[in-house]
């Protein structure tokens, strides 16, 4: 790897200043595997590469992340209830994998649509590769699950018992909760002449009943929907040295004839559904986008069924009929034993009392521009700003007394004129919302851009949208066709007569609670073209201003594409002309054809490029004279890796960026995103050291070969533990001082 050079010093990845220096190892690079076919010459003015030997399918590729996070679940030196809360992460994901993805893949299979993706593939050929994954997957995580997970459990007094296991004392306890807190709310509903079949809901879990009267040889289909409003584990025993849950599904089974007075129950099989979430909406033509996205989230509840989850013991007849009503066919069915729905294991990771079952609790710290000398008042953070710009990194640094101060601060000041930000995702009783509210109440100018479209949050935006209009706040939804993915505020001061803008830019959402579980960054300046630039772009989003033009700030969907490609062919020609040439990029995925074909016309000018995504990514590194100087790193462990930083050795000016943008088609063309550049040469260093820990990584980072495996790092014996997560806690832990004054 290259030295990166900076005005100040030279920075060689050998010798980074922080500390400690035993935690980092030589980054070396891999023999690289033969590929047999020759790539065709690149062109950059249009995508010419297709098929793939170029491209990997991007189903294919989440599902690969979806395998990483899984390993997390496999992984025995992480501890055991940190495994089974990987185990519901992973379950989880693959729910929004077909919400969105496999539903709009039949969406368009349905329709007739056979248009090939990049990588080569129809929507048909897609759906069946899903499928043989998602089965691997399925068998991966319960065997994990039940066979890696629940026995050692047992062994630390977590017991997970079947109803019939446990003691007479326990049977009692549990049914008396079945008869107080579950037999009033569970509704059986018979199919027969007067009673159709019941609507499923989506993601609910449900018994396929056969019935029999007593006096009949008929057997009768019904259905008990088993409550979302109750907890999944019931806890029989609960102390701090012994666990014993039980499965609501199997307190419900163990009573299911209670239900049926009169009656046999011949059989009851458990089965869940998946429904579509991918509805398309016509913004344009739409007289009111909030009553559009409403009437969407009102369809998608009886949206078409994607995936159904059935208990393999499931009579065939009893699977027919589900088939039937259900309108699916067997593609879309996956059969299990036991129980379905493992998502609802992120309970079991909160259960209390066994702390040395789940990680080292992790409280994030205050950044040291925001500590009190104990000697002196408090400053107020404009003052800390106006010290200098700073940058905190969550959940490293403390999202209350960080971005929450901020906007707090600035909703009392009664020196504050004005407050603007963007909303994408919240929590559903945010600090920062109500202390907007309390701004406007006091007769400040607030004005917040709500992204109604934000997948899965639209109703709680929708629900802060209208409480937010409530308060006298200033609320607007964007742009027709683009959804609002920018992650920023501007607050407007009046300080000795004059205005003066502070910003924040980030690239996480405004939400506190996954502040302590996404990694992100975030800078707060008062730089006052970056501050004007912030300005512009909600001007632009709130009023009527197409040919917007910005000073610093990199904003999509009109600039960010056209200067990312200026960037690669910058290095380009520095390669082309034997000068040194350097790309790192850090994002969530990376999928944009365009933008991986110029950065094979990189690779093969000689540009090193390094790329960390977490996710989804569809460039091949690797392959003989296309992209052999292109190397793909992902880190999975105990947080989020969900920052996007850009960094470009532009002839030694090291150029640093940071934002809310990933390097995909719907972020540089579909959606309002900001990138920022970073240029105080303290905050290029901290953006370099998070790059190169991630790239010395050897315990939490995979490689992508160029046979489209990833392939896990592992620590040499001799080598120091090199672990992302930890050294990053490690090195915020250690700056407890507030900084020096400048």
């Amino acid at each position: 790897m290259e030295e990166i050079k900076s005005s100040e010093k030279t920075y060689n990845p050998d010798n980074i200043e922080f500390k400690p220096e035993d935690y980092f190892t030589d980054y070396l690079s891999e023999d690289e595997p033969e590929t047999e076919f020759v790539p065709k010459q690149i062109e950059s003015d249009q995508l010419i590469i297709s098929g793939p030997e170029y491209f990997h399918n991007y189903e294919l590729s989440w599902l690969d992340f979806n395998f990483r996070v899984l390993e997390q679940a496999q992984n025995v030196n992480n501890p055991l209830l940190e495994r089974v809360k990987f185990i519901g992460i992973v379950c989880s994901n693959l729910d929004e994998f077909f919400q969105k993805r496999v539903g709009g893949l039949k969406r368009q299979f349905e329709a007739g649509v056979n248009n090939k993706s990049v990588d080569g593939l129809k929507p048909l050929e897609q759906l069946k590769k899903i499928r043989k994954q998602v089965k691997l997957m399925i068998k991966a995580y319960r065997s994990c699950f039940f066979d890696e997970l629940i026995p050692p459990l047992k062994e630390h007094g977590v017991y997970f018992k079947s109803y019939d296991e446990l003691t007479k004392k326990e049977k009692n306890k549990v049914d008396h909760y079945f008869k107080t807190q579950l037999f009033p709310i569970l509704t059986p509903l018979v199919v027969d002449q007067s009673h159709p079949f019941p609507f499923i809901s989506n993601k609910s879990r449900s018994f396929a009943i056969e019935i029999q009267h007593n006096d009949s040889d008929e057997c009768i289909f019904a259905r008990v929907k088993i409550p979302n409003n109750r907890p999944r584990w019931f806890f029989v025993t609960e102390t701090k040295k012994q666990c014993v849950l039980v499965n609501t599904d199997e307190i419900i089974l163990a009573h299911i004839n209670s239900l049926f007075p009169g009656a046999t129950v011949k059989s009851a099989h458990l089965f869940r559904v998946t429904r579509n979430a991918d509805l398309k909406r016509n913004e344009e033509e739409a007289d009111d986008l909030l009553e559009l996205i409403e009437e969407e989230l009102r369809e998608r509840r009886f949206a078409e069924v994607v995936r159904l989850e059935l208990d393999a013991q499931t009579p065939e007849h009893v699977k027919q009929i589900l088939l039937d009503q259900l309108d699916i066919s067997k593609i879309d069915v996956y059969e299990m034993d036991g129980p379905i729905g493992l998502a609802d294991c992120l309970e079991l990771s909160k259960i209390k009392g066994f702390e040395h079952l789940k990680y080292t609790s992790w409280t994030p710290v205050v950044h040291p521009v925001l500590r009190s000398h104990p000697d002196e008042e408090t400053p107020d953070i404009f003052s800390i700003i106006r010290n200098g710009d700073f940058m905190v990194h969550h959940p490293y640094h403390s999202f209350a007394t960080s971005v929450q101060r901020f906007v707090e601060e600035a909703s009392k000041d009664p020196k504050v004129l004005a407050i603007k930000q963007t909303l994408y995702r919240t929590s559903n009783d945010s600090p920062i919302m109500h202390a907007l509210m309390r701004a406007a109440e006091t007769g400040k100018q607030v004005a917040v851009l709500v992204e109604l479209k934000a997948r899965f949050d639209e109703q709680q935006n929708i629900d802060w949208a209208l409480r937010l209009e409530k308060a006298g706040i200033h609320v607007s939804y964007g742009l027709p066709g683009l959804k609002i993915h920018s992650k920023i505020t501007v607050v407007v001061r009046e300080e000795s007569g004059k205005l003066q803008r502070y910003a924040h830019i980030g690239t996480g959402n405004y939400h506190p609670g996954t502040a302590n579980l996404y990694e992100d960054v975030g800078l707060f300046t008062k730089d006052d073209d970056l501050c004007a630039d912030v300005s512009d772009v909600f001007n632009y989003l709130t009023g009527f201003a197409p040919n917007q033009k910005y000073r610093k700030l990199l904003v999509a969907p009109n600039y960010l594409r056209n200067t990312f490609t200026e960037l690669i062919d910058f290095e380009i020609n520095e390669a082309k002309n034997g000068r040194p040439s350097r790309i790192i990029c850090k994002m969530n995925s990376l999928e944009d054809p365009m933008l991986i074909q110029k950065l094979y016309e990189a690779s093969q000018a000689g540009v090193s490029i390094d790329m960390i995504v977490r996710g989804v990514c569809r460039l091949k590194p690797g392959i003989e004279h296309l992209s052999e100087n292109i190397k793909v790193h992902s880190i999975i462990g105990r947080f989020l890796e969900h920052s996007r930083i850009f960094y470009f050795m532009h002839a030694g000016e090291d150029l640093f960026f940071q934002g809310s943008a990933d390097i995909m088609h719907r972020n540089l063309d579909a959606r309002v995103e900001v990138i920022t550049p970073v240029e105080h040469p303290r905050l290029k260093t901290y953006l370099q050291f998070i790059l190169f820990v991630c790239l010395r990584d050897n315990t939490q980072r995979w490689i992508l070969e160029a046979d489209g495996v990833y392939k896990k790092q592992t620590k040499e014996p001799d080598d120091y533990e090199v672990a992302t997560h930890k050294i990053l806690m490690h090195h915020t832990s250690q700056l407890r001082e507030p900084l020096p004054k400048a």
